[in-house]
């Protein structure tokens, strides 16, 4: 009788091993699948189009843009704060850093669509925004970038759609510097007084007028 008590022991002890297994692998390769799904390609790119909360609320209507942080770049000083890029010479812009899958939207793709946010012929600011800090840029990481945006702003000037020449510099990319917490998602967190501003600003009024004769570009946004 104690040789069958120990027989039907084993056996169950050998059933909840397997089953335990069976729940063990069973959760590994679902983690495996969640992570294969949750993986996603990912580059970045850095703008400068005047006020940066217009610029980071633009990009994010853009399919494949993940994420779109406001900040500064360009110049020497470290972590330099609002006050003394807006009001003191610090040689930095107000920039917007988009991250991006290029297995959905292509660094060409952003290209075209921030000259198309833009008026690239105002060497002195942005619409209402004038001074050193919010003079446009693209800011190039590698080679190939910087063939990118020489390529299409040559074809802008070229095509004789616009009304002077594009001023819009391209530069190497340097130290970004985020903004400080507030700026971030300001069209969302702020959306009163975003729409007000960016309305009396006049963006969207002398982006129109800027690119009426020009052909628009087929880029997914939501």
């Amino acid at each position: 009788m104690r040789i069958a008590q120990n027989y039907v022991l084993a056996m169950i002890v050998g059933a909840a091993a397997a089953g335990f297994a069976f729940l063990g692998q069973a959760a590994t390769s679902q983690d495996s699948q969640t992570t294969s799904s949750n993986s996603v390609s990912q580059a970045d790119a850095v703008f400068a189009g005047g006020c940066f909360w217009c610029v980071e609320a633009d990009f994010y209507k853009v399919d494949g843009v993940l994420q779109t942080i406001s900040g500064y770049t360009g110049g020497d000083l470290a972590n330099p704060s609002y006050e003394q890029v807006s009001h003191t010479d610090t040689g930095h812009l107000e920039a917007v850093r988009v991250i991006y899958d290029p297995e959905i939207v292509s660094y060409e793709e952003l290209v075209d669509y921030f000259w198309r946010h833009i008026d690239p012929l105002n060497p002195n600011g942005q619409f209402c925004d004038i001074g050193p800090s919010y003079r446009t840029a693209i800011f190039v990481e590698t080679p190939e970038e910087r063939a990118i945006a020489e390529a299409s702003k040559t074809a802008l000037d070229e095509g004789g759609t616009l009304a002077g020449p594009i001023v819009t510099r391209i530069i190497d990319q340097e130290t970004f510097w985020p903004a400080e917490g507030y700026h971030q998602n300001y069209y969302i967190e702020n959306s009163r007084r975003y729409n007000f501003y960016r309305e009396r600003c006049g963006r969207d009024a002398r982006i129109e007028a800027v690119w009426q004769n020009t052909p628009a570009i087929d880029i997914a946004t939501h």
